[in-house]
């Protein structure tokens, strides 16, 4: 029995007196994913695993290592997404939302699941805001995404957190460069974990985004992929950087970004933070102009950004950044007598009509337990309904913190009236 009343290993619980505070986040996004023009998008928590393998890419950590992949009955193989990227591209290409033009734009909340060692800020169940703009190759988009995300972590308040930016190229100027990485880390094979060695041959870019601590410092003097940029891939990387020259956004080029999953081209950036540790990563992306092609589509240049709902929240733990409760009850009735508790559900009514939190008993306390209560969960004003009360047709309600006392008429201007005095 003890075992499952436990959560499972590498996931968390948000409980009803702490989910106020993912709501203040997640609403700040909802706000500015608006404000930029993207729509939300909702796909299911499960898809065809080879969705996946092709999207993320088979030589990355995620699909070598971390994927929730069963079979079902029907023997189909699926697979609990890792991130909402291949999903979200899954459904563009199966109802065809370029038919309702271009860019397509599109943002959402999602669950997203990696068998991964549990520490802060990295669970096997995790949860994140994700962006998605389909159908434009242009370096603005780049920047105006970027921009998007600037303006989440600026309006939750955050400090500390710094963007970095490079550019990974195209297929063709990282064909150059993947063998330049390739000739470098031949040099270390004997060092290199197995899992490196495989990549070695087959995508020699993901040597740079390993775990390994050896194979981080062998990384560390690897050529950088900002000496192999085509004079294409160059020129948009310019372009970029002059958009969020313009629009006021600070950044640092670091060369050694490549980001984990193997869509990637181009413009890549993190905002990354050092005041929750090595975890430090709360927002990542950048361009993925193949990634449609590789799932069957037309070629369609794409990009777009996640961020981590759990990091974030602990980043703003680690600032003491206070997210305002607004779940407090304004109004707690207690009553004696049948009578009022008919009547207190009359004036619920009303109170609840105007958008006000409001309670009364429902378990059977008496009146003591019931202020006992309203105390308890906060309640900013109480009012205390007997007979006397309802005969005379008028209480008296009260400040719960000063004290104060406001007598108001119990027919249909009680709310109006009550509004007043918040």
């Amino acid at each position: 029995m003890a075992l499952i009343t436990k959560k499972i290993k590498g996931t968390e619980d948000v409980l009803p007196k702490q989910s106020y505070r993912w709501q203040f986040v997640e609403n700040i996004m909802r706000e500015e994913a608006r404000a930029y023009g993207f729509k939300e998008i909702r796909t299911p928590v499960f898809e065809h695993t080879e969705l996946f393998a092709r999207g993320v890419g088979q030589t990355t950590d995620v699909v070598q290592k971390e994927m929730y992949t069963f079979d079902t009955k029907g023997g189909e193989s699926v697979t609990l997404r890792p991130e909402g990227t291949a999903g979200a591209a899954r459904a563009v290409l199966e109802h065809s939302l370029e038919q309702d033009g271009l860019p397509i734009k599109a943002s959402y909340f999602v669950s997203c699941y990696r068998y991964e060692k549990p520490q802060a800020g990295r669970l096997r169940e995790f949860h994140q805001f994700g962006i998605e703009e389909y159908g434009t190759q242009a370096p603005a988009a780049d920047a105006e995404i970027i921009c998007l995300a600037q303006s989440v972590l600026d309006r939750l308040g955050l400090s500390q957190v710094h963007l970095e930016i490079n550019s990974i190229g195209c297929p063709e100027c990282r064909a150059r460069y993947n063998q330049a990485l390739k000739e470098y880390f031949t040099q270390y094979k004997d060092r290199l974990c197995p899992t490196c060695l495989t990549r070695l041959e087959k995508n020699p870019m993901r040597l740079l985004d390993c775990k390994s601590p050896e194979d981080k410092e062998i990384a560390k003097d690897a050529p950088k992929i900002t000496d192999y940029l085509c004079e294409e891939c160059e020129a948009h990387f310019t372009e970029v950087k002059k958009y969020l020259d313009a629009a006021g956004v600070e950044y640092t080029v670091n060369p050694t970004i490549v980001r984990g999953l193997d869509y990637y081209t181009k413009t890549v950036f993190e905002f990354v933070t050092d005041c929750i540790g090595a975890q430090g990563t709360v927002c990542g992306g950048g361009r993925y102009d193949g990634l449609i092609e590789e799932l069957g589509g037309k070629h369609m240049p794409s990009l777009g950004f996640a961020m981590g709902m759990e990091r974030l929240l602990m980043v703003m733990d680690a600032q003491k950044i206070e997210i305002p409760d607004n779940d407090k009850t304004a109004l707690y009735i207690a009553t004696m007598g049948d009578a009022a508790k008919v009547k207190a559900f009359e004036l619920l009514r009303q109170v609840r009509e105007c958008g006000l939190i409001a309670e009364t008993d429902v378990v059977g306390r008496g009146l003591r337990a019931q202020m006992k209560y309203a105390d308890k969960i906060g309640a900013k004003y109480s009012v205390v309904l007997g007979d006397n009360e309802i005969e005379e047709n008028k209480a008296r309600v009260k400040n719960m913190e000063t004290g104060e006392q406001t007598e108001l008429a119990l027919d249909e201007s009680f709310a109006d009236k009550f509004s007043v005095l918040q």
